[in-house]
């Protein structure tokens, strides 16, 4: 009897901790509430909404994410892991402004992998998708699919709070047409997500803090 319950409590541990870490910092209004971007992949198995404060109005935040990207700015999280170990920027820089549906975002450095831009609303919404085949290469969703694949997207809203702060709202949605992905996203992918999306919070509050002194 004794392991069948260490087995279940086990299991219970689980399903609390993924729910923790794909909800970390919203509140449950948060987690429901729609976004931009809810739309774009269809028939999404998978989501997770997190989010912070930040002590600025929105539009002190949108360049830092504006300019994000392997080729520019760089994602202002663990840079080893997803910025080929180059810092990410800690100015705004004028040439990396220009941000639009249809842009995209170098998302792996040395790798032809990007992000497409596909909403666009400063200083209010950025919502990034990304179609991989299981070999990481890009694919068109709208075409035919890879045997194995993914699609997701990578949505930032930034709502004004009293007092010049931001609600800093990050949410992810996407499908796969693999097992094996699914088991992946929630071994590795989660979690790694979590670990990236918490630093990035952090150095976002960072840069912010000392830009707008």
């Amino acid at each position: 009897m004794r392991p069948l319950v260490v087995t279940g409590a086990a299991a219970a541990l689980a399903v609390w901790s993924r729910r923790a870490l794909r909800a970390w910092g919203a509140t449950p209004e948060e987690q429901r509430a729609p976004m931009p971007g809810d739309d774009v992949v269809a028939d999404a198995s998978d989501h997770g909404t997190m989010a912070t404060t930040i002590d600025a109005p929105p539009k002190a935040i949108w360049p830092w994410l504006a300019q994000m990207g392997c080729d520019r700015a760089g994602f202002y999280s663990w840079d080893r892991l997803d910025n080929g170990g180059r810092p990410s920027a800690d100015r705004i820089h004028d040439a990396w402004q220009d941000i639009r549906v249809g842009s995209r975002i170098v998302s792996r450095p040395g790798a032809k992998a990007w992000f497409d831009v596909v909403a666009c609303d400063p200083p209010n919404a950025l919502v990034l998708r990304a179609s991989l085949a299981g070999n990481g290469e890009p694919f068109d969703p709208a075409g035919p699919w890879p045997r194995v694949a993914s699609d997701t997207t990578w949505a930032f809203q930034l709502r004004g709070l009293p007092g010049g702060r931001t609600r800093l709202l990050v949410r992810s949605r996407g499908r796969t047409t693999s097992p094996i992905l699914d088991l992946a996203g929630v071994v590795f992918w989660e979690p790694a997500h979590w670990v990236m999306q918490t630093k990035q919070f952090r150095e976002l509050e960072r840069r912010v803090a000392y830009a707008t002194r």
